[in-house]
């Protein structure tokens, strides 16, 4: 093995490499904490725009879920009030035909009436008439 003289001029040489190299080092991390710095503010900015956008989406979502509630709430309302009208049609048909059924039993019954006078009428016209062909 050789041997190594340390000599002043040798140690302030490597001592001047150290510090060169320390001085490197030292402005890679300056560099590195720039850029982190750099960084986490476009993560930061990112992050924000990500909630803003969120944030839209969660609006509009609620917004349509709102109107769709709010329409399905109208139409289930308007086929409630078709549904209390058809009920009222449907009782008024009810009692129409009732009347119907009345008018019809009574229109029968004025049918037989009419029937009965008619040939009581007619059987005293064939009576009537015999006894004035016969009488002349």
């Amino acid at each position: 093995m050789e041997t190594v003289s340390w000599t002043d001029e040798k140690i302030d040489a490597l001592d001047t490499k150290v510090d060169a190299l320390e001085k490197k080092v030292d402005a890679g991390f300056a560099r590195a904490e720039v850029e982190y710095a750099r960084t986490d503010e476009r993560f930061k900015r990112v992050d924000e725009r990500f909630d803003q956008v969120d944030r839209r989406i969660q609006e509009r979502f609620d917004d349509a879920d709102r109107r769709t509630t709010e329409r399905f709430d109208e139409v289930d309302r308007k086929f409630g009030e078709v549904n209390r009208k058809f009920d009222g049609v449907e009782r008024r048909m009810d009692g129409l035909k009732v009347g119907l059924d009345r008018m019809d039993d009574n229109f029968q019954a004025l049918h037989r009436t009419f029937i009965q006078i008619c040939g009581g009428m007619i059987g005293t016209l064939i009576i009537a008439l015999v006894t004035l062909i016969v009488s002349h």
